[in-house]
């Protein structure tokens, strides 16, 4: 009798940790990875880097940029999820997230994989103009919030 109520305890036990341990499966960022930048600079701070450091910052760039603009109908910082903006957490839209996700991540790998290759050849001042570009659209997040208005 013992025995049966030990063993009727240690399933009852298991059966409520695996349920509780599916239903804390918290709900995914819709934006992820690096979202920000250490640094806006000037043309003049940018003219007086060398090239490889022009490169670094510019890759950075596209990097905040991959992760934030395809989403931005959604959000523009991480945190917000599917359950916050109230959309279904269903398994279809969970797959949806996660294959946008592995996506996006693809297509960085490939463009950073093409950069490091073929931008070296680009001029320092379309470096310039580039990283300038891409700062000015990063600052313009910061501004997002005014369009949404009605």
């Amino acid at each position: 009798m013992k025995l049966k109520f030990t063993l009727l305890t240690l399933f009852l036990v298991l059966i409520s940790a695996l349920s509780f341990a599916q239903k804390s499966n918290n709900s995914q960022s819709i934006i992820s990875g690096k979202v920000n930048i250490s640094k806006y600079h000037s043309r003049e701070e940018l003219k007086n880097l060398d090239k490889g450091e022009l490169l670094t910052l510019y890759i950075e760039r596209i990097e905040v940029i991959v992760n934030i603009l395809p989403n931005i109908a959604f959000a523009t910082k991480p945190g917000v999820t599917m359950a916050s903006l109230g959309i279904p957490e269903t398994k279809d839209n969970k797959k949806a997230l996660e294959e946008n996700k592995e996506a996006s991540d693809t297509y960085f790998d490939s463009t950073i994989e093409f950069q490091k290759s073929i931008l070296p050849y680009s001029d320092k001042k379309d470096l310039i103009a580039a990283i300038l570009f891409y700062e000015s659209t990063l600052k313009a997040l910061h501004t997002y919030e005014d369009f949404k208005k009605d």
